[in-house]
């Protein structure tokens, strides 16, 4: 094993941040999503901010990451509008999404986190593959660590609209830098 003052690298499996605290570094940080309407893959992009905790064991760490619904993206001026209009985000009423971890869990694929994410003022039970890896490094400085998260939300949770051509899955991908917390 390997150990840097942040980072534990074992041969073979995902580097493991030490215990402590941990921030979401935001200029590299988003959530993606895709999500089929009338027929067409819409994407979008949502910037995370956040923080890790991480505990030992690493089964009690927990995480909550934020992403502004303000500033959804999708590469579509008119598209972004209405995503964070009333009629999906409502943006102005709910300005953020979040995600709290209860649980993380190492098992023979990787990670996984299991939490809450709300969206609205309404609670939803998650769990998000994670997977783990060192990010570019910096002379003189610790290596970040990049986390990838992969999951998948009901079409529900963001519209209480009924949109026939729109899917009811919409998968998220998120991909966040942590940097130790100093």
């Amino acid at each position: 094993m390997t150990t840097t003052p942040d980072i534990q690298l074992r041969p073979g499996e995902q580097p493991l941040p030490a215990a402590g605290s941990w921030r979401v570094g935001p200029p590299d940080s988003h959530a993606s999503f895709a999500a089929r309407l009338a027929g067409r893959r819409v994407r979008g992009q949502l910037p995370l901010t956040g923080r890790v905790q991480i505990a030992e064991p690493i089964e009690a760490s927990t995480a909550r990451l934020t992403a502004e619904t303000r500033a959804v993206r999708t590469g579509s001026r008119v598209l972004d509008r209405l995503l964070a209009g009333p009629g999906f985000l409502d943006a102005r009423a709910y300005p953020e999404i979040s995600f709290q971890s209860d649980l993380l869990v190492r098992v023979p694929a990787g990670w996984r986190a299991v939490g809450r994410l709300q969206v609205k003022n309404a609670e939803h039970e998650l769990a998000c593959q994670l997977g783990v890896q060192l990010g570019d490094s910096r002379p003189g400085r610790t290596p970040r660590l990049v986390i990838a998260c992969t999951c998948a939300i009901d079409s529900a949770w963001v519209t209480s609209q009924r949109i026939p051509a729109l899917g009811r899955r919409i998968a998220m991908t998120c991909s966040f830098h942590l940097d130790p917390d100093m």
